[in-house]
């Protein structure tokens, strides 16, 4: 059951990183859920809001945090297209997502397992979950494909 619905959240996560290459963001999309809701969305706009932290998790936590007017998102599931680097792993740990389940991993950047794992230290005062390849193939395409045709 749970397997299905992260598959679910995820398809609508990457429709999310669709909308960034649209915008000719790289195409990371990530949605962060509560009881079974979509409460937030966001997708990658550092280019377009000249912002280096416009990551598609921190867009997503974001909205979350103004629409429910706290920082603090706890009971939270975040779905991501791309493993999160550490930034947004410490921007998680920080809003108190409970879980964060990931589609592609990130071998240059990925803080939760490919070169770090923020998620595994144990001195945080926080544990989040997290569960990676989670419509993996799907998630790296759509990012295969963006930068083919950059090149």
């Amino acid at each position: 059951m749970q397997a299905e619905l992260d598959r679910q959240f995820m398809q609508q996560a990457l429709d999310q990183a669709k909308l960034a290459a649209l915008a000719g963001e790289v195409p990371v999309g990530a949605i962060l859920v509560r009881d079974g809701q979509v409460i937030a969305k966001g997708f990658n706009k550092p280019i377009s809001n000249s912002d280096p932290s416009a990551h598609a998790e921190m867009m997503a936590l974001r909205a979350a945090a103004l629409e429910e007017k706290n920082y603090r998102l706890p009971g939270t599931t975040l779905y991501v297209t791309l493993e999160p680097c550490t930034m947004c792993a410490g921007a998680m740990l920080h809003a108190r997502v409970d879980r964060v389940v990931f589609g592609a991993q990130d071998p240059k950047t990925g803080a939760a397992g490919s070169v770090l794992n923020v998620f595994s230290e144990k001195q945080i005062n926080h544990q989040t979950q997290v569960e990676g390849g989670v419509l993996g193939e799907e998630c790296g395409q759509v990012l295969r494909d963006f930068f083919k045709e950059r090149r």
